[in-house]
């Protein structure tokens, strides 16, 4: 009887292993790099997720400039220097195919200031102490 995959599942263990060998080679290559985008000039970059698709051949990058200042313009300036950036990684990684790169914005952080600046509020604070000392 054949296996049904499900497509609710998240990603295989082959998509998250790829995923952290892309994520530390872009790393790496924001480190030694310089890139020609002026906007990318002495820009740190926090590449925090990469999620290749089910045939490794496509991944999205989840990444902010350091202190998310001038974010759009930074992620469209790597989404142009993308193949350049590809054929970097194709020399740091060994894959079959190397994948094309599609730079996102990373929304975590923003959430996890909206969930921090919730969780300080006075009236929450005060529901947590009361629920603590149950």
């Amino acid at each position: 009887m054949p296996k049904r995959r499900s497509h609710a599942r998240g990603p295989s263990q082959r998509q998250l292993r790829a995923g952290e060998v892309i994520r530390h080679a872009l790393v790496d290559i924001f480190q030694r790099e310089s890139l020609r985008e002026p906007v990318l000039t002495g820009v740190s970059i926090t590449v925090s997720e990469v999620r290749p698709s089910p045939d490794l051949r496509q991944a999205s990058v989840f990444c902010t400039p350091l202190g998310g200042v001038n974010e759009a313009e930074v992620i469209a300036a790597l989404n142009k220097a993308a193949p350049f950036l590809r054929g970097l990684l194709g020399r740091q990684i060994e894959m079959k195919f190397t994948p094309a790169l599609l730079f996102r914005g990373d929304e975590s952080f923003a959430e996890a200031r909206k969930i921090d600046a919730l969780l300080a509020r006075e009236e929450v604070a005060r529901d947590l102490d009361r629920s603590e000392g149950e």
